[in-house]
C-alpha cells in the first residue's frame, strides 16, 4: 500500500494561499487544538537575516520545492512492525498536512552553496499528521538558503494501526540519520556534522533521537544500522518533551501512546528522564503563551541538559502562540532560525 499524500492524486484538493491565517479555521481542521499563526521563509540563497522573506500558509498545499524534491525510502521493502491501516482523512483537513504514511522517506532540499553541513528536519502534527508546509517545506527552503543540506523526514503516524506504536517514529528517525550519514559523500556534507531540527511533535522525536539514538527499536536491516544514529547537534522548537499527562499535549501522548497507558511507557517516552552526558548539544526555543504544548516542557528539558553538563541554550518568547515555523513577521520569534543557525555554527564547527 503506498503512501498517501495531500495535493497528489489521492487528495487532489487544493487551498490557496492567504496572507492571514484563521486560527478557528486552524484548530477545526486539525482538531488537536493547535493554533498556528503565519511564518515566514526565505527562498533566496542570502543568510536568512538578509533575505526578504515571502509567507507560506500553514494551511495551503504542498508548494513545487516538495513535489520536486528528491526522495530518499527510509526501508527497502516494509518497515518495521505491521498493521498500517489507513485513516479517513478528515474533510477540512488542509492539503499540506500528510497523513496515512505507509513508506516513511526524506526529501533532499541542497542549497546552492553548501557548507557541508547537514539538518534532519522533523516536522510537527500532534503525531496525527505531518505539517508539511511552512514546518517542512518552508524551512528546509530557509536553512537551504544558509548552507545547509536538508533532508525532511515523512515518517510514520503511530497511530495508523503501527504495532509497537511508541516506537514507530524513533525508529524512523534512527534510520533517518543513518541514511543521511550513509549517503554523506553523494551530499557532499561532512557525516560528523548532521544536526536534528524538530518542530513540536516533531520536536518529540528529535529530542528522542538525541537521548535513545542507540535504544535497540528495530532489528539491523543492514550495513547502513551499524551507523551511529546520534546527531551532532539537536534544534528543539516548541517541543513536546514530557508524556506526563499533566503538562504534555493530550493528542500527541494518546497518538504516541495509545489511551491509558501504563507508567512505564509514559516514563520510557518522557524525553526529560533519559538526558545524559552523552545527549547532543542542544538549542530550545519555546513561546510562553504557548496554548498547546507547555512551555515547562522546553524548561524541564533545559533542566535536565544542564543537570548532565550539556552544552545547551534556549529562547522563551513572550508571544507567538504555537506552530509559528520561522516566527511571525512582527514579533520576535522570527529572530530563532539566525540564532540557531549562529549556533549551529559554533558546535558544529567544534566537532
Amino acid at each position: 500500500m503506498q503512501t498517501i499524500e495531500p495535493g497528489s492524486a489521492n487528495n487532489p484538493t487544493l487551498v490557496h494561499a492567504r496572507p492571514e491565517i484563521d486560527r478557528r479555521a486552524v484548530l477545526v481542521a486539525t482538531g488537536v487544538g493547535l493554533a498556528l499563526s503565519q511564518s515566514s521563509v526565505a527562498r533566496s540563497a542570502t543568510p536568512l537575516a538578509a533575505a526578504t522573506p515571502s509567507p507560506m500558509n500553514p494551511l495551503g498545499p504542498l508548494p513545487p520545492s516538495w513535489i520536486n524534491a528528491e526522495v530518499i525510502p527510509l526501508w527497502a521493502g516494509a518497515p518495521p512492525e505491521g498493521g498500517f491501516a489507513p485513516r479517513p482523512v478528515p474533510p477540512a483537513s488542509p492539503p499540506g498536512f500528510i497523513r496515512n504514511v505507509a513508506a516513511p522517506n526524506l526529501r533532499v532540499f541542497r542549497p546552492r552553496d553548501s557548507n557541508r553541513h547537514g539538518i534532519l528536519l522533523i516536522p510537527s502534527g500532534a503525531y496525527t499528521f505531518i505539517v508539511g508546509t511552512h514546518e517542512g517545506a518552508g524551512t528546509a527552503e530557509a536553512f537551504a538558503a544558509m548552507g545547509y543540506t536538508v533532508f525532511v523526514l515523512t515518517y510514520r503516524l503511530p497511530g495508523e494501526g503501527w504495532s509497537h506504536r511508541w516506537n514507530v517514529p524513533l525508529q524512523d528517525a534512527q534510520r533517518a540519520m543513518r541514511l543521511i550519514r550513509a549517503n554523506a559523500a553523494r551530499f557532499a556534507i561532512d557525516e560528523a556534522q548532521v544536526a536534528a531540527l524538530g518542530y513540536s511533535a516533531g520536536g518529540h522525536i528529535a529530542a528522542s533521537l538525541a537521548t535513545a539514538f542507540a535504544e535497540p527499536v528495530y532489528a539491523a536491516r543492514d550495513a547502513v544500522d551499524a551507523i551511529d544514529a546520534r546527531p551532532a547537534a539537536a534544534g528543539l522548537i516548541y517541543p513536546v518533551i514530557t508524556m506526563d499527562a499533566r503538562l504534555t499535549n493530550p493528542q500527541s501522548a494518546t497518538s504516541l501512546l495509545g489511551e491509558n497507558p501504563p507508567a512505564s511507557l509514559v516514563a520510557m517516552r518522557s524525553v526529560e528522564l533519559h538526558v545524559t552526558t552523552v545527549t547532543p548539544p542542544t538549542f530550545l526555543v519555546h513561546a510562553l503563551d504557548d496554548p498547546a504544548v507547555p512551555p515547562e516542557n522546553s524548561l524541564m528539558m533545559l533542566s535536565a541538559l544542564r543537570a548532565a553538563h550539556v552544552p545547551v541554550e534556549a529562547h522563551f518568547f513572550e508571544t507567538g502562540g504555537h506552530g509559528f515555523g520561522l516566527g511571525s513577521p512582527a514579533a520576535t520569534n522570527r529572530a530563532w532560525p539566525a540564532l540557531f543557525h549562529k549556533w549551529l555554527d559554533i558546535h558544529l564547527a567544534q566537532r
